[in-house]
């Protein structure tokens, strides 16, 4: 089950010169759409949410020197419109170097009757045992695990009882309905119970979102995230499987509930996440939001691809009680506009505006940037700007996008081969093999 956000348009510079969003540093809908290429299977256009696509991968941003986010720009021509400008902000969260906090992890694992299959269930275990493995002695974890009831698996244990944690996991078997509402109200009892003031008090929980037995509903669920986030318990979501997989309700919650949602496919995706990219658990960043100020004179129009469902009134920016998105220690996050210029006008597009919260503090703090001017031609744009350019062509073609211009497989296949020096664990030479197997689908 999905969400339809449909697409930003196009907005006039002159009437509505503000565009502000909260940040997405969820990778989901890449991993879910490799999957269902995987098994030849096409991705359904409403399951692409484009910024999702970009913020699966890496990118070689600057480190933070004074606060917990780097900022920066560029805007390069347009390849599928080359009328149009693309804007491309980039963000970095700093780096652990004082040490990782310590942690109080609560895996809570759905053992439903849907869970009962080797991409589900045995997926979590292979996962949830390599994030165990991560751990140390100053860290905590309990197991909850909920099918047509709740059980708690494993009281709070130090991270260091490795073996232990593993054992518990490995009894894990899947049958039954699917409490999950109640399992999770469990989950942030025993987040509470065992809370470690300013370390990383998480709620990690793996499911296909079948919920059927008690607090179902999305609402009802995000209600109840809602009223926990506010405590410091950050809740992230890994979703596995196919076929009644309710992708919809867990990238809603996950975002409400100070979190982020990963579909986890396969054993190298579990590595990314919980090996590869795990201080993305420890978050630098909380409430982060942007808000642009296009300028009249030389922007005639913008688009922000992707972050449908992240759009915030633009009074929302400065109100520290919006909740927005999170990011993580090291984490890079990617924002793409089209725009198209005022013929004739060669000065800057603008000027950028970001807030985020520290973990622990209630105000935030504010950055500024003033926006690249370079405008250079797309062939002398930064490695950066030429794979995010091929990602978010790729995402445009797979929801047949009234915007795609030009663009086909060849092309985009063709940018992103010739941006892959920054490749650290090869995630951009695995995108470029899912795009040929797109194109024997196509």
């Amino acid at each position: 089950r999905y969400t339809d956000y449909g697409e930003n348009p196009f907005i006039s510079a002159a009437e509505d010169p503000l565009s502000t969003f909260g940040i997405d540093a969820d990778g989901a809908s890449y991993a879910n759409m490799r999957g269902y290429l995987n098994k030849g299977y096409r991705i359904p256009a409403e399951a692409v949410r484009i910024e999702e696509f970009i913020n699966y991968f890496n990118f070689d941003y600057p480190d933070p020197t004074v606060e917990n986010v780097s900022l920066h720009s560029e805007t390069a021509v347009c390849p599928w419109n080359e009328e149009h400008f693309l804007l491309r902000i980039g963000m970095k969260g700093k780096d652990l170097v004082e040490g990782r906090p310590p942690a109080n992890f609560v895996f809570l694992i759905d053992v439903s009757g849907s869970m009962d299959s080797e991409d589900k269930i045995d997926v979590l275990k292979s996962g949830f045992k390599r994030l165990a493995e991560q751990l140390t002695e100053q860290d905590r974890v309990s197991i909850v695990t909920y099918a047509g009831q709740v059980d708690v698996l494993l009281q709070s244990v130090s991270g260091s009882e490795t073996r232990k944690i593993k054992d518990a996991i490995d009894k894990l078997r899947a049958g039954g309905s699917t409490a999950g509402g109640a399992a999770m109200q469990m989950a942030y009892d025993i987040a509470l119970e065992n809370f470690i003031e300013g370390g990383n008090n998480r709620i990690v929980m793996g499911t296909d979102g079948d919920f059927n037995v008690g607090v179902s509903s999305t609402d009802a669920l995000i209600e109840m995230v809602q009223d926990h986030r506010e405590q410091g318990i950050y809740l992230t979501i890994c979703g596995v499987g196919h076929g009644n997989l309710n992708e919809s309700m867990m990238e809603q919650v996950a975002n409400k509930g100070d979190g982020n949602y990963e579909y986890i496919d396969n054993g190298d995706q579990i590595y990314k996440v919980f090996v590869q990219e795990y201080d993305k658990f420890f978050t630098v960043a909380k409430d982060a939001k942007i808000q642009v100020t296009f300028d009249p004179g030389t922007v005639d129009s913008y688009r922000l691809i992707g972050y449908e469902n992240r759009v915030l009134e633009d009074s929302e920016f400065e109100d520290d009680t919006t909740d927005a998105g999170e990011i993580g220690a090291t984490q890079t996050i990617t924002a793409m506009y089209q725009v198209i210029p005022v013929e004739n006008t060669n000065g800057r597009f603008g000027s950028m505006e970001f807030r985020y919260k520290k973990p622990g503090e209630e105000e935030s703090r504010l950055m500024t940037l003033s926006l690249d001017n370079s405008r250079k031609p797309f062939e002398q744009a930064s490695e950066n700007m030429r794979f995010a350019a091929s990602v978010t062509g790729f995402g445009l073609l797979l929801k047949n996008s009234n915007y795609k211009g030009n663009l086909s497989f060849n092309i985009v296949r063709q940018w992103g081969d010739n941006a892959r020096t920054f490749d650290p664990y090869g995630f951009r030479e695995e995108y470029i093999k899912l795009i040929d197997k797109m194109k024997k689908l196509d």
